[in-house]
């Protein structure tokens, strides 16, 4: 699937390459601690020796990934005017990021989920958000800043990462998508439920299953690959989608493009959290079709990176030399040393 020289011109053509995401934006906050017995009140444990650790997350995790694999991310997104946000702010501060596609909105919280953690094991979330569109107010005023940035930044791909926290409207899906269209930039979209039938006429849409069933109507299992590609190639010539990925979990992933379509396996890995993994996937999608990966190698090399974040705990970015690393040992010249590499499966459900 992959030959060296591929590779090697997707790791020397990645480097500086813009990439502008639209989307919700969130803190991952982590409370580690450890559990020795259990509460007298409830039947549930308590977590003592806490430490906190908060994370960017939602689209600020795809502008960590493109950032990690050497790129250049320039992240536009809504925030609360509140402490959240400020604490927002310090984070893409401490990462380097910038915020010149930020835009404040006084009348919303910033968007954050906790986790309560011992010993690796997901105890509890809390999530705290408000989901309503944006104001007609904040929206334009935040279409004004991210048409601006297509138009004078020199964007490579464009990333659609939407959470359904009201960031992303069909007013946003489609300008930034005509304008896209006029000025040549491949536009990638994660989506969730509320949009899914908005987006046409992208470069690359990238559900997972749950999503893709919920959004075509199908009732179908993983397994049911033969119903899943009649519908996914019918969905696919319906909103006029260049290429379709839905990932399956520990079955790996489809990739539909103009009448054909590829099912590519998921190899084991020891899953430990597959937060963000789907964050990574479409991060590593629009990166491989940006360099002229053909289709069936974006989902590949996809795959391939979403499953590593997997095997780590909490909402991580992608690593470029473990991943540069993997997809060398994919090579037809190291096939049959013994060396095991594995798919993105879990990460995206």
């Amino acid at each position: 699937m992959f030959e060296a020289a591929d590779l090697k011109k997707f790791f020397e053509y990645i480097s500086n390459r813009k990439v502008l995401i639209i989307g919700d934006v969130m803190i991952d906050t982590y409370l580690w601690g450890k559990v020795d017995r259990v509460s007298p009140e409830a039947p549930v444990p308590i977590v003592s020796d806490i430490i906190e650790e908060n994370r960017l997350g939602g689209a600020a995790n795809v502008a960590l990934n493109i950032k990690s694999m050497g790129a250049v991310p320039i992240l536009c997104s809504v925030i609360g005017g509140d402490e959240r946000g400020a604490v927002f702010l310090d984070l893409l501060g401490e990462q380097n990021l910038s915020d010149v596609g930020i835009t404040v909105d006084d009348y919303r919280i910033t968007t954050q989920k906790t986790r309560v953690i011992s010993g690796f094991k997901h105890l509890l979330r809390i999530d705290e958000e408000i989901e309503n569109p944006l104001s007609r107010s904040i929206q334009n005023k935040f279409i004004e800043i991210v048409l601006n940035l297509m138009e004078t930044g020199r964007i490579d791909a464009l990333i659609f990462q939407d959470y359904d926290k009201g960031v992303v409207t069909p007013s946003i899906i489609s300008r930034v998508t005509t304008l896209a269209n006029r000025l040549n930039i491949p536009v990638m979209v994660d989506p969730k439920f509320r949009n899914f039938q908005k987006y046409k006429e992208v470069t690359v849409f990238k559900p997972n299953l749950k999503e893709f069933l919920k959004g075509v109507k199908l009732d179908a299992k993983k397994s049911d690959i033969d119903k899943l590609v009649t519908a996914g190639e019918a969905f696919r010539l319906q909103q006029k989608i260049g290429v379709l990925l839905v990932t399956l979990a520990n079955n790996g992933i489809l990739v539909f493009e103009a009448g054909k379509h590829y099912h590519i396996p998921a190899n084991n890995r020891r899953v430990t959290d597959v937060s963000g993994a789907g964050d990574t996937v479409i991060s590593l999608a629009a990166l491989s079709y940006a360099s002229g990966m053909n289709a069936e190698q974006m989902g590949a090399l996809s795959n391939l990176a979403g499953g590593q974040v997997c095997e780590k705990s909490g909402v991580v970015p992608v690593n470029r030399e473990q991943l540069r690393v993997e997809c060398e040992q994919l090579l037809p010249e190291n096939a049959g040393t013994g060396t095991t590499s594995a798919g993105a499966g879990a990460a995206s459900e």
